[in-house]
């Protein structure tokens, strides 16, 4: 069994992230999760920062990890250091207190410490009344910050931050030897993320200055790549209509798209509610998954144009708007 550190304000939508890399994931504690099985893909994920070879959970603070660690069987040797976290500060214990005992711990059962460049690192997690101790096995690559949606080539407001992005790809199914396709794209946030976690993307756009800028900030960022994720996939950008896409039966794995914005817009002479009805109809013809991000829900509108619609979540942004991500089924 593996412990995942989850991180964002809402578990279930971490943990629906998480099940894109790691199997069998279910919540724990405010923070934490548990998985029977991890791959690679966690250094891709957004809202998990790691997953541990889990040594096992208790009740109680340090007290408890301490009698937990005590018992527990050790199958490994060599340095040693210990990590403790009060999760979403639900726990009120004092971490310096866990690495200070359970380090004594470790100590009398004959490891080193090495706080700068441990071999192994022992992470004690406290959330609410649940202890839980773990081995690190892989941490995910915090590298959101270098792609502010302002210090991109290619800027419009309203543009998805980067965290949010690698989210949806990754529950929509971006992986290396997938296509994703986004058939209104922006200027490409979404086929950034989707590229870096190693998948092959395409994204369309009606409007020529959408396609410039696209394929001006995936040259930016997937022409380099990011250490310790995949390398990234193939990327290009056609300009199109989002409800006639150019494009076979099935030719993506799965769609991500962030529908235009406002209940009263008209783009092209078409209302909004039509305009995303056929793109979603159009979207299902070439890809059997995939997620919709919207200033709301259009899970009528997935349905009828024949998705299911599994799980929708809820991102506030600010004040007035809120984003609705609405996972998609053929």
């Amino acid at each position: 069994m593996y412990l995942l550190e989850l991180g964002g304000e809402d578990d279930a939508f971490a943990a629906r992230e998480a099940a894109s890399a790691c199997s069998a994931v279910e919540r724990l504690a405010p923070g934490l999760a548990t998985a029977r099985g991890v791959t690679d893909r966690v250094r891709g994920l957004a809202y998990t920062h790691a997953a541990s070879d889990l040594v096992g959970t208790a009740e109680g603070g340090v007290a408890a990890a301490v009698a937990l660690l005590e018992a527990a069987s050790l199958d490994r040797e060599g340095t040693v250091a210990v990590r403790a976290r009060d999760v979403q500060a639900t726990a009120g214990v004092s971490t310096s207190a866990a690495e200070r005992d359970l380090g004594s711990v470790l100590v009398e059962r004959g490891f080193a410490v090495d706080l700068d460049d441990p071999d192994h690192e022992l992470r004690a997690l406290f959330a609410d009344d649940t202890v839980a101790l773990g081995w690190l096995a892989v941490e995910s690559v915090r590298d959101f910050g270098d792609r502010k949606p302002t210090d991109k080539p290619f800027f419009q407001p309203g543009s998805m931050d980067p965290l949010l992005a690698r989210a949806v790809a990754n529950i929509a199914g971006a992986r290396p030897g997938r296509v994703v396709l986004d058939p209104m794209c922006g200027t490409g946030g979404g086929l950034v993320e989707a590229g870096l976690v190693g998948a092959d993307v395409l994204g369309n756009d009606a409007q020529y200055k959408m396609v410039h800028g696209a394929r001006e900030n995936l040259a930016r960022y997937l022409d380099g790549g990011v250490a310790g994720l995949p390398a990234p996939g193939g990327y290009d950008v056609v300009r199109g209509d989002a409800t006639r896409l150019p494009l076979r039966d099935g030719a993506a794995d799965c769609v991500v798209f962030d529908a235009p914005y406002g209940r009263q817009s008209k783009i092209a002479n078409r209302s909004l509610d039509a305009l995303v009805a056929d793109a979603l109809a159009e979207a299902r013809r070439v890809a059997d998954r995939g997620v919709l991000v919207g200033d709301r829900a259009w899970d009528d509108a997935a349905r009828a144009a024949g998705w299911s619609v599994p799980d929708r979540y809820v991102r506030p942004v600010h004040g007035t708007l809120d984003r609705h991500v609405i996972v998609l089924r053929g």
